[in-house]
């Protein structure tokens, strides 16, 4: 897969690249690694890590403007 900046990974404010919803679905699963837009429940991250990303995850959708990543 080819990536494109702003389609597939952004770059953040500390210059790190990040993996967009896009990527990760065009991959087609979890890596595992709690990444930061993961849309498949972050199935293969390891407990407590999965608890802890699924917690952020739903504070992040019930308080816009709020990101806790």
């Amino acid at each position: 897969m080819e990536l494109i900046e702003g389609i597939h990974y952004y770059l953040n404010e500390a210059g790190n690249l990040v993996f967009t919803e896009r990527y990760h679905l065009e991959k087609g699963f979890c890596c595992g690694n709690g990444c930061r837009h993961c849309p498949f429940s972050y199935e293969n991250v390891p407990e407590p890590r999965r608890s802890e990303l699924l917690e952020l995850s739903a504070k992040k959708d019930t308080s816009p403007g709020v990101d806790p990543f």
